[in-house]
């Protein structure tokens, strides 16, 4: 390091120390925030400092964007569970291999009793596909052997599409946002190249869509967890196809039971705090799409926020498609619907959703 370098470093870790000890004062004599002998010894005082920290933290966001740049130059490049490489942000998450088969159990009990046909697709992380740029000693179990082990553990008769093997032979391309944990539009598409062909169909080519760039300043959820400046920001796409297919109609379902009138492009969430939001809007635990495609074919979806962007490639194919949120898929019952009015279903599962819901 550079002695300018290293200059900064003291002078920025020495306001950030004063900084904390004037935070901690501050929670320690905060009644929502108190800290007693009491929690002390019974080991509550630091659940207390980090459920309150960054909402208290003085300065939280600039100190916590300081320490990413300091740490990234000083060759401790990890912040808030965030490693910092030259060229993107990576999460680094604890994984178990038991998030493979209990996935693959539930899916396989959905599948028990139904007659059409189940596909299955779990989808990388960013730090899944770019995982070699991380050390070894911060991964126990990668999430390509999570992939694995879904896969081994499914049912015959469920048709396994394997994302991870797919992104990670196109991983020189554009398939992920760099301060983002989830894939780009790209990258979903070349994902559905494959679904589609295991669907039945042709895919759609490449060279037919017209990309539309709608935000080049994309600064993702691993960003916001790290505040590194010298992250650079990404690119959200439309892919634009116009065959005459239109979408006839597209009704969410919420938490509450509302029935709302949504579209596959929200184009007011490039203007919110999750620009990602524009694949589908906000999250609805069922979704209902009609279009005007001549096939009679039915879809059922079921999947997580990462499957938003793949979902417009499908229009393509089927005259309805219904999405139900992977939150309502609980083993072989799902809230909406009657399996038996699809032919076909779909799994599209991102690892963080596999890792929160299948871990124990």
């Amino acid at each position: 390091m550079k002695l300018a370098e290293k200059i900064t470093s003291i002078v920025v870790m020495s306001i950030i120390t004063a900084a904390s000890v004037v935070s901690v004062i501050n929670m320690a004599v905060n009644d929502n925030n108190k800290i007693t002998l009491k929690n002390i010894a019974n080991g509550e005082a630091a659940d207390i400092l980090s459920e309150n920290i960054a909402a208290d933290f003085f300065f939280g966001n600039e100190l916590r964007s300081a320490a990413a740049q300091i740490g990234a130059k000083a060759g401790e490049p990890l912040v808030n569970g965030v490693y910092i490489t030259e060229d993107r942000l990576l999460s680094i998450d604890e994984h178990s291999l038991s998030e493979g088969v209990n996935c693959a159990n539930a899916v396989n009990a959905f599948a028990k009793d139904y007659e059409g046909a189940v596909y299955f697709t779990a989808v990388p992380t960013s730090a899944g596909i770019y995982g070699d740029k991380l050390p070894s000693y911060l991964i126990s179990v990668t999430e390509k052997q999570i992939s694995e082990e879904i896969l081994q553990n499914l049912d015959v008769k469920i048709r396994p599409i394997d994302a991870y093997t797919i992104l990670k032979n196109l991983s020189e391309n554009y398939i992920y946002y760099r301060s983002d944990t989830k894939w780009t539009s790209y990258g979903a598409y070349c994902v559905y190249r494959t679904v589609a062909q295991k669907l039945g169909f042709i895919p759609v080519s490449y060279d037919k869509y017209a990309i539309r760039h709608v935000s080049d300043n994309y600064c993702g959820n691993l960003y916001s967890r790290t505040g590194y400046m010298e992250s650079r920001s990404d690119i959200i796409d439309i892919y634009e196809y116009d065959d005459g297919t239109e979408i006839v109609s597209c009704k969410g379902t919420d938490s509450q039971g509302v029935v709302q009138d949504i579209s596959l492009y929200d184009m007011e969430a490039l203007k919110s705090d999750n620009p990602y939001d524009l694949y589908l809007g906000k999250d609805m635990e069922f979704i209902e799409i009609e279009t005007t495609v001549n096939n009679e074919k039915s879809l059922l979806v079921i999947g997580d926020e990462t499957a938003d962007c793949l979902i417009p490639f499908l229009t393509k194919h089927y005259s309805k498609i219904d999405i139900v949120s992977a939150d309502c898929f609980n083993g072989g019952s799902v809230e909406h619907i009657n399996k038996a009015d699809y032919e076909q279903t779909l799994f599209i599962l991102g690892m963080e959703h596999i890792s929160e819901n299948f871990n124990s």
